[in-house]
Parts: structure tokens; C-alpha cells; sequence
């Protein structure tokens, strides 16, 4: 494909906001938007609770059984590039409500799978459409006024970082009372009552978009890499911060679930309302990034994710140091995120759906790799050599943003 010729498309996409007055994005519908966001990514995370009943059900071993989650972070990371993209080409409201029909479908195979492999290639499926939720937080970025946009994008990405930890919650609590199927069953109903809402909310017109083809706007998509270094410098720090999401999250339930401590599968859940506490500290990100404090907010950020996992080593002495971790980790991983994604969405206006597509494959790929190499850490070295992972994660995040420190913000 002519590099011209991609760049002159590139650049009819992005010829700045068009100089339109922009109302901003109402609180009511930020919080719409936050809600379907977090019901969305809660799909992708539902099975972290619930992986010694899969494998116990599916006859999976318990260090490969990391591979439900890796398969379901793979389709993530295509629907990024193959899907979230064409949100600046196409209507986003049938888009999204399309996606949410085929995700309820999808869910639905998974609690009727009978075997692991149609379970892990429902899972992917799942994956795949659950990127509904970077077409959302883009155009959320897209209808916010520009000073007000790290708030709304703050606002949005905590419906997703909340979905993803409560996911750990309502599906251990529901596999208690019904098994670990009804969790899917159950997400179904929930993900059809939201594309109704959606199909009833999102805006039933929008601006006409430039026409292009869909290879010119998947290579556009590539080009943006070519030319932003801050996006670059801001993928990589999300694959390096999702994988130490993931390496926490994904055998969790793995060391509690065994003895000394035996926890039931919504006892393991509990431990995510220390992350959603987290997660709710970092909201204030967005109004810093809006203050041009987004650089500080990064270090700091990155800084406490490595202490974190300090007190997560800790918690055969008591489990309330395991809670200080979670909340320390989340409110780390939270803060980042929010940060850069505030940052690089300023930088290409009219390419948001594309930006946010190509910095989640990077955030995919990260908990994909955290999730497989901590299983297999667990099984291998224990739960000292998955903190001692962790720990190493953060760590080369925080030194590789000092790297980068004039890229980066």
C-alpha cells in the first residue's frame, strides 16, 4: 500500500474537529456510557474467579488453565485492529448495538459449551466483540469539550476498570449459587438489555465521515504508530501495566482457593471491591492530565504499582496486606490508563476510534501475556515467584517511562 497516499487519507481524516462548537458530553450520559463500558470488558474478565471450575468441569490443569483468559485477551487484541477502527468510518451506534447482540450470542455458547473446545472458541468470540467498549470511550472523547475531556474519558475508563473488577465479584458469587455457567447465562440477558438501551441513547445521526476503504483505514491505523512516538511510548507502557494487572488477577483465586485459606468463590470476589475502591480513587486523573500534570501522574502512578506488590507477597502473614496491594495496584493501573489515553487522544482528533484501537492492542497483549505467565509461574514457583513477576513488570515500566520521559506526555 502507497505510504503517500495512506497518509494524504489519514489526513482527511484528521482535519481537526471542524470547528465545531462542542456542548460537551452530558454527566448522565457519561455515566450510560461508563455502564455499558464496564458490563462490556466484565465479559472478558468473568472467567478470572471461576478457573478451578472450569478446569475441574473441562478437565483442564490448573497451570495451563490460564489459556480460557489468554484466548479471550487474543480475540480482544483482533477485534481492536479488524473492528474498533471502523468507528471512524461507520454509524458507531449500529456498530456498537450489533456488537452487543453477537456478544449476548456468544455468551450464550460459553454457558452451553460442551467441551473445551468450543468454550475456547466462544471465549475469543467474546473477546472479539467486547471492543465495543474502546468505540465507546472514543467517542465519548469525541462528543466531550477539549477541556473537559480528561474528565469524561476519567469518567468512562472507570466504568471500565469497575466492570472488570466487580466481574470478579458477581461471578463468584453467582457460580456459588449456580455454577459457574449461569455467570454467562446470566451476562447475556444483561449485555441484550443494554444494546436496547444504547440503540435508544446513542445519537441517531451523525457527521459524514470522508470515504475511504477499509484496508486504507486498518494501514492508517498502522501509520499512526509510524507517526506519533507518544503513542508508541504509551502502548507500551499499557501492555507493561496490563500485564501486571493480569499476573495479580489471573491465578488469584488459584492460593485462595486452596489451603490454609479454602475461600469460596464469592469470598475470592470480595478482594475486587478493593480494587473498585481504587479504581474510584484515580477518578481525579483526568482533571490532572486536563491541568497538564500528566507526566507526574505516570511516575507516581508507575511508582506505586511496583511498591504494590511489597504487601501482595505479604499475605499468607494477613490478608488485609493482599487488600493494601489490590487497591495500591489498581489505583496505579487506573491513573495511568486514564492518563494515556487523555493524552493521545488530543493528539488526533478525528482519529480517535484508530488511536484508541491501536493502544488497546497493546493493553491486550499485555493482560494476555500477564495471564499465561502467571499460571505458569503459579505452577511452577508459587506465589513467590508470581509476585517477584509482578514486581519485575512494574518496575521496567517505571524505568522505561524515565526512558522515555521526553516522548511520553
Amino acid at each position: 500500500m502507497d505510504l503517500q497516499l495512506q497518509r494524504a487519507d489519514l489526513r482527511q481524516f484528521e482535519d481537526g474537529e471542524g470547528g465545531k462548537a462542542k456542548a460537551g458530553l452530558p454527566r448522565l450520559t457519561a455515566l450510560i456510557f461508563a455502564v455499558a463500558c464496564g458490563l462490556s470488558v466484565a465479559n472478558v474478565y468473568f472467567a478470572h474467579p471461576l478457573l478451578d471450575a472450569i478446569a475441574r468441569d473441562f478437565a483442564i490443569d490448573p497451570a495451563s488453565v490460564g489459556i480460557v483468559v489468554t484466548m479471550t485477551q487474543i480475540g480482544y487484541a483482533l477485534g481492536l485492529f479488524f473492528i474498533v477502527p471502523l468507528g471512524d468510518l461507520f454509524d458507531r451506534r449500529k456498530l456498537v448495538v450489533t456488537q452487543a447482540v453477537l456478544s449476548a450470542l456468544a455468551l450464550i455458547v460459553i454457558g452451553l459449551s460442551p467441551s473445551a473446545a468450543m468454550l475456547l472458541a466462544s471465549h475469543a468470540a467474546v473477546g472479539l466483540l467486547a471492543v465495543v467498549v474502546q468505540v465507546l470511550v472514543a467517542y465519548a472523547a469525541d462528543l466531550a469539550a477539549p477541556e473537559e475531556r480528561g474528565r469524561a474519558v476519567g469518567t468512562v475508563t472507570s466504568g471500565v476498570i469497575l466492570g472488570i473488577l466487580l466481574a470478579r465479584f458477581v461471578a463468584g458469587l453467582i457460580a456459588d449459587f449456580a455454577g459457574w455457567r449461569s455467570v454467562y447465562l446470566v451476562s447475556a440477558v444483561l449485555t441484550l438489555v443494554m444494546a436496547a438501551i444504547l440503540f435508544r441513547v446513542l445519537p441517531r445521526h451523525e457527521a459524514a465521515r470522508p470515504p475511504t476503504s477499509y484496508a486504507r483505514l486498518l494501514g492508517s491505523v498502522l501509520l499512526l504508530f509510524v507517526e506519533e512516538p507518544l503513542l508508541r511510548v504509551r502502548a507500551v507502557l499499557a501492555l507493561l501495566i496490563f500485564a501486571g494487572f493480569n499476573v495479580l488477577w489471573a491465578p488469584l483465586v488459584l492460593p485462595l482457593a486452596a489451603p490454609p485459606f479454602s475461600l469460596s468463590h464469592t469470598a475470592i470476589g470480595l478482594f475486587g471491591l478493593a480494587g473498585v475502591a481504587g479504581a474510584l480513587g484515580a477518578r481525579w486523573t483526568g482533571i490532572l492530565v486536563d491541568r497538564g500534570r500528566g507526566q507526574l501522574v505516570t511516575g507516581l502512578g508507575l511508582a506505586l504499582m511496583a511498591a504494590a506488590w511489597l504487601p501482595i507477597a505479604l499475605m499468607s502473614k494477613t490478608l488485609w496486606l493482599l487488600v493494601l496491594g489490590i487497591f495500591m495496584l489498581d489505583l496505579a493501573i487506573q491513573a495511568v490508563h486514564v492518563t494515556n489515553q487523555s493524552l493521545i487522544f488530543a493528539r488526533r482528533p478525528d482519529a480517535r476510534s484508530r488511536l484508541v484501537g491501536g493502544y488497546t492492542i497493546f493493553y491486550s497483549l499485555g493482560s494476555a501475556l500477564g495471564s499465561i505467565a502467571s499460571t505458569m509461574t503459579y505452577g511452577a514457583w508459587g506465589w513467590t515467584g508470581v509476585c517477584a513477576l509482578g514486581g519485575a513488570i512494574g518496575l521496567a515500566a517505571l524505568v522505561f517511562w524515565a526512558v522515555t520521559l521526553r516522548l511520553g506526555g
